[in-house]
């Protein structure tokens, strides 16, 4: 089935879709910039695009997934602003701003407070870790502002 339809049946039944975007290597800058840009353009695009904001987006550095190794605070903040301003340049400041970006990519208790703690980064896509009650709640209180 196309994205574009998967993404028309979510919006029918009231699911909020999440789209990642990510490098497959801990490039960094322009490279991992490259890569994340193009997979959000690559993106479907709902016919209406007021319904832009329901979308979700996450930056999942592949190299990150499961292995344990997570991109630094300083990192996620730098991909995140990156993603937002692709998204306003794409379609507006103020809908870039709606569209939230999540972090994914090995999060646990001991690095969740400094890459929530980033300006553009809006919360986390948390795997392994949520399997551990403790850790998991930790995560959980470290959104707390």
């Amino acid at each position: 089935m196309p994205c574009s339809r998967k993404s028309s049946l979510c919006f029918e039944y009231g699911i909020k879709p999440i789209f990642a975007a990510g490098s497959p290597r801990d490039t960094g800058g322009w490279h991992a910039k490259q890569l994340c840009r193009k997979s959000i353009k690559g993106k479907p695009v709902p016919p209406d695009r007021r319904a832009l904001n329901r979308f979700v987006i996450a930056y999942e550095p592949i190299w990150a997934i499961g292995t344990g190794k997570t991109a630094s605070s300083l990192r996620a903040q730098e991909m995140h602003a990156h993603i937002g301003n692709v998204l306003a340049a794409q379609y507006s400041h103020d809908l870039a701003q709606s569209i939230s970006i999540l972090y994914g990519g090995s999060v646990k208790a001991a690095n969740a407070k400094d890459i929530f703690g980033q300006p553009d980064v809006d919360g986390g896509l948390v795997g392994g870790s949520s399997l551990v009650a403790t850790e998991f709640s930790e995560i959980i209180n470290s959104l707390k502002k």
